[in-house]
């Protein structure tokens, strides 16, 4: 049973809407018979995504928005609010779902670095910032979702923008939902969705068909639904390669290299090796 603000006539807002996550949510949101706008980059991509929440929606296209968003701007996040609330009225669910992984290194190119801070850091506190005054004054349940990562939890080597990223949107989620729960009349929660490894876009690399391995964007806002309903605020999602028993163990690990003075990511550290491969292991 989907979250009771998952229902006709809400009014949802996705960012990185067009694709991937972000539409697969959309979709469910619309069958939901749920008002629903994506932001994204790109027109080709927001028209054939408009047109497929069209026609998944009960109301058809005047239930569905679309609109050409650089999320990393807090003015156009704040015009998007502005255009949201004249067309359906206010916003019930805030997906800040937006994201980018070109790929970094350490002493790579600041315009780089600047690039994948904005999207995906900048544009959860921009959203945030933009749309939730409004949905607490409006005095009604509501759902501010931020999709972050497990490379924001354990930080493995490789993609230190990214990492430091995601790092950040976790934090900015847990310090948003403590301000929610503490503001008086407050009827919005706060959730960090953390997906597994998923066939998207982002994750694709050239490859066009699914690794096995890998869970579809449908089965991600499936569980996210689901958990939602639970009440969650971690929305861990397992994939078909890494259950959630393991995943868990590894998050262990990475908080353990603080309280046991280890090396930073001594995970990947060739001395904590075996002791790591022991540890996720034991029962």
């Amino acid at each position: 049973m989907p979250h009771p603000v998952i229902s006709a006539n809400h009014v949802a807002v996705i960012t990185g809407g067009a694709s991937g996550i972000g539409l697969a949510a959309a979709l469910r949101f619309a069958q939901a018979g749920m008002k629903v706008c994506i932001a994204d980059l790109g027109d080709d991509r927001l028209k054939d995504a408009g047109t497929k929440l069209s026609s998944a929606a009960p109301g058809g296209a005047a239930d569905i928005m679309t609109s050409a968003v650089d999320v990393s701007r807090a003015d156009e996040v704040a015009s998007l609010e502005d255009t949201v609330a004249k067309k359906f009225g206010g916003t019930d669910i805030l997906m800040n779902n937006a994201g980018i992984q070109p790929g970094s290194a350490m002493f790579g190119p600041a315009d780089n670095w600047q690039r994948i801070l904005g999207v995906n850091l900048w544009g959860v506190i921009n959203g945030t910032q933009a749309f939730a005054p409004g949905m607490i004054k409006r005095g009604r349940p509501g759902l501010i979702i931020n999709t972050g990562s497990k490379q924001g939890i354990t930080t493995p080597p490789g993609d230190p923008a990214y990492n430091v990223s995601k790092a950040g949107v976790k934090a900015f989620t847990e310090a948003l939902q403590h301000e929610l729960r503490n503001t008086d009349g407050c009827k919005i929660t706060a959730h960090l969705l953390i997906p597994g490894f998923v066939f998207t876009g982002l994750t694709a690399r050239g490859r066009t068909e699914k690794p096995a391995g890998a869970w579809t964007a449908e089965q991600t806002v499936d569980f996210m639904i689901e958990r939602l309903d639970a009440g969650d605020f971690y929305i861990l999602c397992p994939d078909n390669d890494v259950p959630r028993a393991l995943d868990e163990r590894r998050i262990l690990w990475a908080a353990g290299d603080i309280v046991e003075n280890r090396p930073p990511l001594s995970r990947w550290h060739p001395d904590y090796g075996d002791a790591f491969a022991a540890f996720v292991k034991r029962k």
